[in-house]
């Protein structure tokens, strides 16, 4: 008996059982899937950014939209470290002082246009993200916030007492973005309508944050290193006891948070045609830190509604002079308090969602489903009391 049930067992072949039911489609409509809404708003958000011009189009309120997108790609980058990564850094400053410093030596001094110093720019990042990021990373929770924030000064100071980054005074006349023989400087009319340096500086940086700042990074917040990443912020020995090499993730989250941070500050070296050590102080950290976890680390919706907050803000609130930064105060105090988890946190689920409940499939569907024509062929899966399927149907018969 048992030389039968092993030879069976030996030939029979391995099959999973088949399905009860089939999988209803997931849904893709505007109002009743969550991915679906996402890229409406998305989609919605991008019609907004190109038609603000068009509405209001003024050097004060160009100035504040621009300043606000690049805010956007920093927070973004600081969402990869922090919110995918769980990596709390006090120092991210740094990679958008080196970003901007870099674009601002490779123009000024040595005369490179713009989008060739952009290489160098993200290569120092790289390196920046390395030199720091190798001894640190390998640390925890508090001690590697604070080594981060050592770390940010360390560059702020160094930049203060260099003759090649300016000193104190820091770098002046940075150039615009200049491509062939045609720089943004000189604007282009378009059927009748002037689009003057400003606007179309301020199109080029909503089109990089929304390309590379904002899809790049939610792609890879989807993908498989995305998924290492979140399972190293959960549990970080629980990620490499199931194989995964935490450090590697960690750096490497390390590394693209900085070369975000280093295209930042490169917009906003050209930008503000100028930068000085006083750009980059800590206060500046935890601005993007604050504004990463006021809209819900790892949402990227959350991010950008949270950077958007933090930036313009203050702006909104210029018309109660020195109140302003009281009444910002108050209202981070308040958001806090009653959205813990963020504005948008990453696990927010629609409001008309939540009430919907999964329907059973009918039985009809499930009987139906099964696949009467594989019942006579012999599985180990589907075995009854340790016996092939087609030696237990013999014993029923017996």
């Amino acid at each position: 008996m048992a030389r039968d049930l092993s030879a069976a067992l030996k030939h029979a072949p391995l099959r999973a059982p088949a399905p009860l039911f089939d999988r209803p489609a997931a849904p893709r409509g505007i109002l009743t899937s969550q991915p679906g809404f996402m890229r409406a708003l998305g989609g919605l958000c991008v019609v907004l950014i190109a038609i603000l011009p068009f509405l209001d189009a003024s050097r004060y309120t160009i100035s504040i939209a621009t300043s606000a997108l690049i805010y956007v790609m920093l927070c973004m980058g600081l969402n990869v470290v922090v919110g995918y990564a769980g990596l709390l850094d006090l120092g991210y400053i740094a990679f958008f002082a080196v970003g901007a410093y870099v674009s601002g030596i490779f123009t000024t001094v040595l005369g490179f246009p713009m989008w060739l110093a952009l290489p160098a720019t993200i290569l120092a990042c790289i390196l920046a993200g390395i030199i720091i990021g190798a001894p640190t990373l390998r640390l925890r929770s508090d001690y590697l916030a604070i080594v981060t924030l050592g770390f940010g000064e360390i560059i702020r100071i160094t930049a203060n007492n260099l003759e090649v980054t300016g000193g104190p005074s820091g770098i002046h006349g940075i150039p615009t973005w200049e491509f062939f023989g045609w720089s943004f400087a000189d604007g282009f009319t378009i059927g009748g309508i002037e689009f003057p340096e400003r606007v179309v500086f301020y199109y080029f940086v909503a089109l990089v944050v929304i390309v590379v700042g904002v899809i790049g990074a939610g792609r890879l917040g989807k993908g498989k290193l995305g998924r290492a990443w979140k399972a190293v912020r959960d549990d970080e020995d629980a990620a490499e006891a199931m194989g995964i090499n935490t450090y590697v993730a960690k750096i490497s989250a390390y590394i693209i948070g900085a070369v975000w941070a280093g295209m930042a500050g490169q917009l906003m070296a050209t930008h503000l045609s100028a930068i000085s050590p006083n750009s980059f102080q800590f206060l500046y950290s935890t601005l993007i830190l604050m504004a990463v976890v006021l809209g819900g680390m790892g949402s990227t919706p959350g991010v950008i509604i949270g950077a958007l907050f933090v930036s313009l803000a203050p702006e909104l609130l210029r018309d109660f002079a020195e109140w302003r930064y009281l009444i910002f105060g108050v209202l981070l105090v308040v958001v806090m308090l009653f959205r813990p988890a963020g504005l948008w946190p990453a696990t927010a689920v629609l409001p008309w969602l939540k009430k919907r409940r999964p329907q059973p499939p009918p039985f009809t569907a499930a009987v139906g489903a099964i696949d009467e024509a594989r019942l006579d062929e012999p599985s180990v899966m589907e075995s009854v009391d340790g016996l092939p399927a087609t030696d237990a149907e013999e014993g029923r018969r017996a």
